[in-house]
């Protein structure tokens, strides 16, 4: 492993005297195995994929100033160490002109990303455990919920350690998640806003479950966690060259202005009467999005009214994000049926 540092049974001085006293000790992306109860098992914890989410830091700093010894070996990586320092210090989701590193788990592992997201797969190959989780936070304030590529007792077991919401999707982007499989369910945990100390306190209550916990996984008896369901949920994403803004007017210059307290839509119920925001043009002209299975879709999601933009459909929104950076390079928001079932294109 050229890139990550490896500690194994780290001294709690490690710890350093600050989150980024932390990741100064660490010194770059790093790997801290604990040995556990049971030295046969291994969970995996994958953290800071974005240097601008610092809550698993938070969590896994305070695990090692505990001192407490996990229930199985307890694998921690902690992936953009030198994007989360870059002044000022968990702010930048990745390196200037970086890819995301959270869509480069898939070949071809190319550049400096892909070669972290490479290592990360191999780091997991080695000690093989028995489940992932990976931990992030929301781009903008909102509650906490978990993403899996497949519905089944074993992901909504790992979800529920965290969160009472879970989304089902099938988009394949090259996200950590997507490696799940039988031997080791592999779960997206976002335990909510990167400054809301209620997802600091998530991450460091759910890490606490994950590390002492005898079994994580479901067992024969284990039926329903009474978890909220979202499934195939569609992204809403910009075209290329399109400019965007947010306020409470239309921002001139701007092909798109969001208002400004959209985020305030996460998780609930937008209906057909609700203004997202402005455009200056046709949304098809605008907006990319597709459904589950590669249609486009922007007409059932959004409708231009004299230059307002309201929802298509009464509809279920979230990871929405006040930050044009994000918006422009991954996507405005997800969207479901205010139900929670899947958007089609062909019955909008």
């Amino acid at each position: 492993m050229r890139r990550f540092r490896f500690y194994r049974d780290p001294p709690r001085d490690l710890a350093g005297p600050s989150p980024e006293g932390f990741l100064r000790e660490l010194g770059g992306p790093a790997c801290l195995l604990f040995t556990g109860r049971d030295p046969t098992r291994t969970r995996a914890l994958v953290t800071l994929l974005h240097g601008n989410e610092p809550s698993g830091v938070y969590a896994l700093r305070r695990w090692l100033q505990a001192g407490e010894q996990p229930a199985v070996n307890l694998l921690c990586i902690v992936a953009s160490v030198h994007a989360a320092l870059e002044t000022p210090s968990f702010s930048h989701r990745m390196l200037p002109r970086a890819r995301d590193l959270n869509r480069c788990f898939r070949p071809p592992y190319e550049g400096e990303q892909g070669s972290l997201a490479q290592e990360i797969l191999e780091l997991l190959h080695i000690h093989r455990p028995e489940a992932v989780v990976d931990m992030h936070n929301t781009s903008g304030s909102g509650p906490s919920f978990g993403v899996c590529t497949h519905l089944d007792r074993q992901h909504d077991a790992l979800v529920a350690l965290f969160t009472r919401r879970l989304i089902v999707s099938h988009l394949r982007l090259g996200a950590l998640m997507e490696i799940s499989d039988e031997d080791c369910p592999t779960v997206t945990v976002e335990v909510g806003g990167r400054q809301d100390q209620e997802a600091h306190d998530l991450a460091w209550e759910g890490l606490n479950r994950y590390a002492s916990a005898e079994q994580v996984l479901a067992n024969s008896d284990d039926l329903d966690w009474g978890l909220e369901i979202l499934r195939d949920p569609i992204r809403l994403e910009l075209q290329d060259g399109v400019t965007l803004g947010y306020g409470g007017a239309p921002r001139p210059g701007h092909d798109i202005t969001l208002r400004s307290d959209i985020e305030h839509h996460n998780f609930g119920v937008v209906d057909r009467d609700t203004r997202l925001g402005w455009l200056s043009g046709d949304p098809r002209a605008l907006f990319r999005a597709r459904d589950a299975i590669g249609r486009c879709a922007v007409h059932a999601l959004v409708r231009s009214e004299g230059g307002d933009l309201y929802p298509a459909r009464d509809l279920k929104l979230f990871m929405i994000t006040t930050n044009a950076a994000i918006a422009e390079t991954d996507c405005l928001f997800y969207a479901v049926a205010d139900d929670g079932e899947p958007i089609s294109a062909a019955t909008s």
